[in-house]
């Protein structure tokens, strides 16, 4: 909450500029044109009245609390909301108990029930919404940062349209400024200039929430002076004493993360593990690091020792199962392992390589003996013939070209120099010496 000079006298106590500008129709809604644009989806959804469940994906600071109760207000339905850090398979209950009761007293509108982070139910959670969305109890509305396809449980998915938010453009964030200061009581009060938005822009990073509050920041700090200077100074200067160093949702965000995969890629764990830290202690989902620590077992260590990407897998499992405060160590033990192991992007430029030859091959033909033959029409044209099974081979081997004609003999595969791939390239040289012998 904020004091202003004209209020601090009588203790009377204001909103946060970000609530005070929250918009309440469509007409104040800044951003999103491709959603709720004349002729577009979600628009054409409110204008018709016919509403059904669904999804809004976005970074945050977009709208997507606000576009939720911009739809319930508009279709005129009762709103019910949870927050799924804060909420269990009880509340969810209870809300669906009376959403149930009320619709009888609505005309049999069904109201709709806004859950915020919705990637952090878990499944027993969103199985407990399940029926009442499929019978149309409750229209669901979820908004979450994290792809819906990795968090919400397929048959709740296949029940909700996806709709994606986007980060504010610069025209957009423009627009809410001089939204602002144009309207807003206090703001409206003082003689602000503003001579220069590209640091306030680029530190918003596309959040209007973020925005208003450097704004708010901004002016709180200069309040005793006649004229307030928005600049990129300013901003600047008032962001180093006033916001944390990590910004979960913003620049400094993606250069924490990016020094954290570059440390482990470069195999030092004191940095990797500082980062790690660094990231926690900013508040960053521990499921994210856990799914970038699965990308990087992949395509950093890879082939030099699979069994990171074993123990990667396991430490997302179990990050997901415990949460919070202990999942800082199955992090950090992944995290020293795999900083600390052989190194190896072979597998990752392989299957680079492989999907550009293939998307200028999708008509090369596959050889008529690798192809199945169910029919006896497909064996009278020769499918399968000359076929030779491995296993009835010495060593399980056979001298058999497995590309398509215009193929033969191109190499994707490239083993790197270390322990484990000097063994498979051996292996290799012995089978395939005409594509691997040097």
């Amino acid at each position: 909450m904020n004091f202003t000079e004209d209020n601090i006298g009588r203790g009377r106590m204001l909103p946060p500029l970000p609530e005070r500008m929250r918009p309440h129709n469509l007409d104040g809604y800044v951003g999103q044109r491709h959603l709720i644009g004349k002729g577009c989806v979600l628009r054409n959804m409110i204008d018709s009245g016919n509403l059904t469940s669904f999804i809004l994906w976005g970074p945050p600071g977009v709208g997507k609390t606000t576009l939720s109760r911009i739809v319930a207000k508009s279709l005129d339905r009762e709103f019910f909301t949870l927050s799924a850090v804060s909420s269990g398979v009880k509340d969810v209950r209870e809300v669906i108990d009376k959403a149930r009761s009320n619709s009888l007293f609505s005309g049999g509108l069904a109201p709709i029930l806004f859950i915020d982070e919705i990637h952090r139910f878990n499944k027993s959670q969103q199985d407990a919404l399940l029926g009442a969305v499929e019978d149309g109890t409750i229209i669901l509305i979820g908004a979450t940062t994290e792809n819906p396809s990795f968090e919400v449980i397929t048959p709740l998915l296949s029940r909700c349209q996806v709709f994606v938010l986007k980060s504010l453009s610069k025209d957009d964030l423009q627009t809410l400024l001089d939204r602002t200061l144009r309207t807003d009581e206090i703001l409206k009060a003082r003689n602000i200039v503003v001579k220069e938005t590209e640091a306030l822009f680029r530190h918003s990073a596309g959040d209007a929430r973020k925005l208003l509050n450097i704004l708010e920041i901004v002016v709180s700090a200069n309040a005793s002076e006649k004229e307030i200077i928005i600049d990129n100074k300013s901003v600047t200067s008032c962001l180093q004493e006033n916001i944390a160093i990590y910004d979960k949702g913003g620049e400094m965000h993606y250069d924490v993360i990016s020094a954290f995969i570059k440390s482990v890629r470069g195999s030092d764990p004191n940095a990797a593990i500082y980062y790690l830290a660094r990231m926690l202690e900013g508040g960053e989902d521990p499921l994210f690091i856990a799914r970038r620590l699965c990308i990087l077992a992949a395509e950093d260590v890879g082939l030099a020792n699979p069994n990171a990407l074993l123990l990667a897998n396991s430490t997302f499992q179990i990050v997901h199962m415990i949460g919070m405060p202990e999942a800082r160590i199955p992090l950090a033990e992944c995290t020293i392992y795999l900083a600390s192991s052989a190194k190896s992007n072979s597998a990752y430029m392989a299957i680079n390589e492989a999907l550009a030859v293939a998307k200028e091959t999708q008509t090369a033909s596959v050889p008529l003996y690798l192809r199945n033959a169910p029919t006896k029409l497909m064996e009278e044209l020769g499918y399968a013939d000359g076929y030779k099974y491995a296993h009835d081979f010495p060593g399980h081997f056979v001298d058999l070209e497995f590309m398509p004609e215009e193929l033969e003999g191109h190499r994707f595969y490239d083993p790197a120099d270390n322990r484990q791939e000097d063994g498979l390239r051996s292996r290799l040289e012995s089978l395939w010496p005409k594509y691997y012998k040097k």
